[in-house]
């Protein structure tokens, strides 16, 4: 795929508003619907525009997509297009066996639910509300009874880092097709002492390799490009061929903030992800495939050569790049090299990606 002109994946923020309060959440989620969100015909139009691109995986997002009354007309005319549609509702007394049932119905290839943790403790502390955790495994378990794709999705902080094991065996007795580890951007309300060193991630990509050898499904971060690198590096130093853990991270090689991903905001501006504030324009007023393709922004977080630091003259650049996000938060340099990654370069020439 050509990510200089298509997307892998489109993720539609439909709303901010949410009956949670997560401690790291990106949007800073509030009850109440924005007032300047895309309306209907807006959203529909936006599908529209998404399916010129061709076929990427489209995201119904939020806050919570349930708080959105038109959400399901909307998912009905994603599916209708041909795009494949996955939602991602937030456990809330909203998230009903019906509301489940009815996601099937209209067609969606998967649903996404959070775990941040392996019991009610822990879970609900981060998500401030109680009884979230309870909620969020009845969904898992009755879209696994009902035969609907499931997607476990756990941000990974210093707060739960030690218990991503039991975690996993969750993801297992729900029998969900992928776990997708979302590694921390201090934006919104996520704390910097929430935060994992450098040294953190290496122990947590060295779990997660481990795990996806064995698990029966499979395993991705999001914000974490590194751990392509520490899956490429440690094949190099075995003298092997790619480990069975990066199938799907290979999969997914290149892709970060802006190149092979976009952003759509509840008010519809365009961002290179949800962790990248910075806006290349809106679609109210330009069309989606012009900016992803030809704004500035977008085209300078394609260009590898425009990374700046250790990450500019990284060998595992070109499928790593590290987190533009990461470095826009804690650098205010979105071309900086990543905060959190350890590794030295050996430089560009001594590998050929």
């Amino acid at each position: 795929m050509d990510f200089g002109m298509t997307p892998l994946l489109v993720i539609w923020e439909v709303t901010q508003a949410c009956d949670l309060a997560c401690v790291h959440c990106r949007a800073s989620a509030q009850p109440e619907f924005h007032p300047a969100e895309l309306t209907t015909a807006e959203g529909m139009q936006l599908i529209d525009e998404i399916k010129r691109f061709g076929n990427p995986l489209m995201v119904f997002t939020g806050g919570d997509p349930l708080k959105r009354p038109d959400l399901y007309d909307l998912i009905r005319h994603s599916v209708k297009a041909g795009l494949r549609t996955n939602v991602t509702p937030s456990a809330t007394p909203l998230l009903t066996h019906e509301a489940i049932d009815r996601f099937q119905a209209c067609g969606i290839s998967r649903m996404a639910i959070s775990l941040d943790g392996p019991d009610a403790a822990s879970h609900d502390s981060l998500r401030g509300v109680k009884g979230t955790f309870d909620s969020a495994l009845r969904a898992l378990r009755h879209a696994r009874d009902i035969g609907l794709d499931t997607q476990l999705q756990t941000t990974v902080t210093r707060r739960n880092m030690n218990r991503l094991g039991e975690i996993a065996e969750l993801a297992a007795d729900v029998r969900t097709r992928l776990w997708s580890l979302f590694f921390l951007v201090v934006t919104g309300r996520a704390s910097l002492e929430d935060d994992l060193t450098g040294e953190e991630y290496e122990r947590v990509f060295d779990f997660m390799g481990r795990i996806a050898e064995v698990a029966p499904f499979e395993v991705k971060t999001t914000e974490a490009m590194h751990y392509r690198r520490f899956l490429a590096q440690k094949a190099q130093l075995s003298h092997t061929g790619p480990p069975a853990a990066g199938k799907t991270a290979f999969r997914t090689a290149g892709v970060s903030d802006g190149r092979g991903f976009v952003f759509v905001s509840h008010t519809g501006e365009i961002f290179p992800s949800g962790f990248l504030p910075i806006s290349a324009g809106n679609v109210r007023t330009s069309a989606l495939t012009s900016v992803y393709r030809d704004s500035s922004l977008f085209r300078i977080l394609r260009d590898a050569g425009k990374r700046e630091g250790k990450c500019g003259r990284c060998e595992y650049v070109k499928i790593c790049g590290g987190s533009r996000a990461r470095a826009y938060a804690l650098t205010g340099n979105y071309l900086a090299e990543d905060p959190r990654c350890v590794y030295e370069p050996v430089g560009r020439e001594a590998l050929a990606v």
